[in-house]
């Protein structure tokens, strides 16, 4: 045994053996020294065989037991009681986890058949809470079509009626069946239940629509009989009692209506509920109109007997605004979801404007006087339309299609008598002699006023409009007070075909003044009046062009020829195209700007009298310098014949226009027209023209005519006369002439 040899390791470890090997012939011996075994000495043997050598082993192992036997006995046993007992314990560990290994089987098998246990409960549950919903979603959705018998008989009970208490929540209830039943149109027999449930909803919407009447009426019965008793005399009828009679107690007496019509406003998303809606709308403005109109034709008509047409225009449009305010406000009242739309109170407030519009019509259309009409639009766009935001929630919303169209009448009548106007008192105005009396009219007027320095433009002076020709006063005065009151293009329009015929007469009464006074008169008094007519439409910001179409049917004499020629025909089909294009009308467009048309002509004017000054000034100069140059032309030319050729080969001095004594009558009558004529014409100018720049701006061509002329026969003299007969022509230097004229003004 392993154990029991490795507790004899000691013994071997103790013992020292000295092995002499001796070989003698016939055997092994072996000497043990210090071999101590026990008490005993040392062992000496021989051994010369196998045998003895079991035999020597045996007995030392005798030896060696017998005197270690107790001490190592004892120990073994309690070595091999130690093994035992740890082999029982090993055996006892084993079973235990045998055990342990069996207990964890059972509990596997155990959590196994819980786990499945729980997950069959929980299944079971599932399917337990999916058939409780089953069966409520069923229940709920037969509870729909169970309603019908329900709401059916409930709403032909002998005893219901829409103020019942039951009826609206029955009728909440009818509609979500409705409801139900339309987004569900695959149920079985769906459209027999909504066939049933609509014919209901129809019952009580009439039911509904009755009521509403039956209150109505009731209302405005109750109302006007307390409005006879509170007043006698209706004409004596205070406002605050109209206001207190006619607003106050029907709210009072329909005050039972709220509630129905609030519950009509909240389904208002449906379509049924729009027509009841609307109906409801209809017939309480049939009732409210019933009730006010009375009252309202006879304020207006007793403001139409009273006051004139402004006064009347403003008066009943301030009352129909209070009005329309106060039924306003009763509207919200019993309609407060949909006020908004104020086309819900056209029914009403449209018959009662209708009042004013009736009345003032006729007398708009009668009405001749332009300012009264310019008063009127004034009135209408400014106090009435402009204070009020277009918004179509505006309480006074209602009545702007009625107050525009009235503007728009005003509008048309103005235009009308401003056209007639035009026509009238401008362009067919007949002159008298006061009119045409120029430059007396000037002088009488400059006499009447210290001021000699006046501006055109200075209308606080009321003699400047004195001196104007009618016709211009009566233009510029017209498009002054149609310029706010028209739309641009109506008075584009007018202004331009004003301007136009205003340009004409101006030009007529030139022409007269010219025949009666002097040319001279004629073209300043034209050029006075332009220069103001075009001063003063300057502010207006339009444009004064209008553009006029017209059919042209010129073209088809040629293409009727050729058809009576038999060289074309109406019935060739294969052209029809080219034939229908020929026999069209041409439009033509022709634009015309009265404003350009206006500085055409004043510029016309204001050149034909410089060179009418100039000419009177400075002709004999002009004259000369004519013929001279006509002379040098044929000089150089050389195609005159011998005789003719020799007098002109004569110097420009030794002719019989040009001796010096010629030239310097010629410079003396020049010198002559600018001390006399010209300051004339200067002063003329002063009379007709008030505004210093604007003589200044006229002169100015005519001085530089006058220089330019004197520089020509300065440049002559320079050329073909000597320096003594230059001093006695006494020319004057063009610096001193400049000066001179400088000084005239």
């Amino acid at each position: 045994m392993p154990s029991l040899s490795g507790h004899f390791l000691p013994i071997f470890s103790r013992l020292q053996v000295h092995d002499h090997v001796q070989r003698p012939e016939n055997g092994l011996s072996v000497a043990g020294e210090d071999a101590n075994v026990g008490d005993s000495g040392a062992i000496e043997a021989v051994l010369t065989s196998t045998s003895q050598f079991y035999k020597w082993f045996t007995d030392l192992e005798s030896a060696m037991k017998s005197e270690t036997e107790e001490k190592y006995r004892h120990y073994v046993n309690t070595l091999t009681e130690r093994i035992q007992t740890c082999d029982d314990i090993l055996q006892q560990v084993d079973e235990t986890l045998d055990l342990f290994n069996e207990l964890q089987l059972q509990h596997q098998a155990v959590t196994t058949k819980t786990k499945t246990l729980h997950d069959a409960c929980d299944r079971l549950l599932m399917e337990k809470q999916k058939l409780m919903e089953f069966a409520e979603a069923l229940r709920s959705k037969l509870n729909y079509f169970d309603e019908l018998e329900n709401i059916s008989s409930n709403f032909y009970a002998p005893n219901m009626n829409v103020s019942n208490s039951n009826f609206l929540p029955l009728l909440k209830r009818l509609d979500e069946c409705i409801t139900y039943v339309e987004s569900n149109p695959q149920y079985a027999e769906s459209s027999v239940y909504l066939l049933k449930f609509r014919q209901l909803q129809s019952r009580a919407l009439g039911m509904i629509r009755a009521y509403i009447l039956s209150v109505l009426k009731t209302a405005a019965s109750q109302v006007q009989t307390a409005f006879r008793g509170n007043a006698g005399n209706r004409a004596s009828v205070s406002e605050g009692l109209e206001a207190s009679v006619i607003y106050v107690r029907f709210k009072a007496a329909a005050s039972e209506l709220k509630p129905v019509l609030e519950e009509i406003e909240s389904r208002s998303s449906r379509k049924e509920y729009v027509q009841i809606l609307s109906e409801c709308h209809r017939l309480y403005c049939e009732q409210r109109l019933s009730l006010v109109k009375g009252i309202v034709h006879q304020r207006i008509t007793e403001f139409a007997r009273k006051e004139a047409l402004p006064s009347l225009t403003r008066s009943g449009c301030a009352y129909l605004m209070q009005v329309c305010q106060q039924e306003h406000q009763m509207f919200i009242h019993f309609f407060p979801a949909s006020s908004e739309d104020i086309s819900s109170l056209a029914p009403l407030v449209d018959p009662l404007s209708m009042y004013l519009y009736d009345i003032l019509r006729p007398k708009l259309i009668h009405e001749t006087n332009i300012d009264l009409l310019c008063e009127l639009v004034h009135i209408l766009k400014v106090e009435v339309l402009g204070e009020q935001p277009a918004r179509q929630s505006e309480p006074l919303s209602g009545l702007r299609p009625t107050l525009q169209r009235i503007l728009a009448d005003v509008h048309e009548r103005l235009t009308f008598r401003a056209r007639t106007h035009i026509r009238d008192e401008i362009a067919n105005y007949i002159p008298s002699d006061d009119d045409l009396d120029y430059p007396a009219k000037l002088e009488k007027s400059s006499d009447a006023t210290s001021e000699t320095n006046l501006v055109v433009q200075d209308g606080e002076n009321p003699d400047v409009f004195k001196t104007w020709y009618p016709p211009l006063e009566k233009t510029l005065s017209c498009l002054s007070k149609l310029y706010r009151c028209l739309e641009p293009a109506v008075f584009t329009g007018l202004a331009q075909e004003a301007v136009e015929v205003c340009s004409l007469s101006i030009q007529k009464a030139s022409k007269l003044i010219t025949k009666r006074s002097t040319p001279m008169d004629g073209q300043l008094f034209l050029i006075k009046h332009l220069l103001i007519l075009r001063e003063q439409i300057a502010p207006f910001d339009i444009e004064f062009s209008v553009t006029h179409k017209e059919l042209d049917f010129s073209h088809l004499l040629e293409h009727l020829r050729r058809i009576l020629r038999g060289q074309a025909s109406l019935f060739d089909w294969s052209r029809s195209t080219s034939l229908a294009r020929t026999l069209s009308p041409r439009v033509l467009e022709s634009q015309i700007d009265a404003k350009k048309e206006l500085e055409k002509c004043l510029k016309a004017t204001c050149e034909e009298f410089i060179m009418s000054v100039t000419k009177l000034v400075v002709d004999p100069m002009l004259s000369f310098v004519t013929k001279v140059s006509a002379i040098k032309v044929a000089l150089s030319t050389g195609t005159q014949n011998q005789k003719v050729g020799s007098v002109m080969a004569k110097p420009i001095k030794e002719q019989a226009f040009a001796t010096p004594d010629k030239v310097a009558e010629i410079v003396q009558k020049v010198n002559a027209a600018i001390q006399q004529e010209l300051l004339l014409v200067l002063a003329k100018m002063k009379l007709y023209l008030q505004n210093p720049s604007t003589r200044t701006i006229l002169f100015k061509p005519i001085k530089t005519n006058i220089v330019e002329a004197h520089a020509q026969v300065e440049s002559l003299l320079k050329a073909e006369y000597s320096s003594k007969e230059r001093s006695d022509i006494k020319m004057i230097s063009i610096q001193d002439l400049q000066t001179q004229l400088d000084n005239l003004l």
